[in-house]
């Protein structure tokens, strides 16, 4: 079993709209559950960073608390994940996770068929 960070954008596109982040969020759990019915332990990293950065008084997206928080956590998930699969379209986030995972030594997928079965 591996534990894989998905990496894709989320405020990306989106123009801060509420209704294309919360897409965004839901096109990264869906390979979740596709890692998680083959036996890995998917990891998206807003599920740790939005509850928390909600908890701290975010105010909006982007600002100086979502920034102390959302991309830190996820490179701090990184530290104990085994890879890294990098989905869907341009973001300076993802693109963040994609390279931390690379310092790391760890392995980067961009296609489900890629990772090997537990």
């Amino acid at each position: 079993m591996l534990m894989i960070l998905i990496a894709g954008p989320l405020r990306g596109g989106t123009g801060d709209d509420p209704e294309l982040i919360e897409a965004n969020l839901q096109a990264m759990t869906e390979p979740a559950l596709a890692l998680y019915r083959r036996g890995h332990l998917p990891v998206v990293g807003e599920w740790f960073s939005l509850p928390l950065i909600e908890a701290a008084g975010s105010t909006e997206i982007g600002d100086a608390i979502y920034d102390e928080i959302q991309h830190p956590l996820g490179q701090k998930l990184l530290a104990k994940c085994d890879g890294c699969l990098r989905i869907g379209g341009p973001s300076t986030g993802a693109d963040l996770m994609v390279s931390t995972t690379r310092e790391l030594g760890k392995p980067v997928w961009y296609d489900l068929s890629d990772i090997p079965n537990p």
